[in-house]
């Protein structure tokens, strides 16, 4: 498997699915982690801010769906 890239990092768990579900939608999948910000918060539950991952190789494609996605919903 190929490196995995840090596309954003987000709020919640609720932003990093929706966000997750507009890249497999353009064919880019994606997965989430909790950050190590988040990690230990609320007596070990995994809640806090999430990275979103993409492969290296689509990042920069990652990237520009998500700023079709802004701009659409501006």
């Amino acid at each position: 498997m190929s490196d995995l890239a840090v596309l954003e990092v987000v709020p919640n768990e609720a932003e990093a699915e929706f966000l997750c579900a507009i890249l497999a939608d353009a064919g880019i999948p994606a997965m989430q982690r909790v950050t190590a910000m988040g990690a230990g918060a609320m007596g070990g539950l995994p809640v806090g801010a999430r990275e979103i991952l993409v492969r290296d190789e689509q990042l920069e494609r990652a990237r520009e769906v998500l700023e079709l996605q802004e701009r659409d919903s501006s």
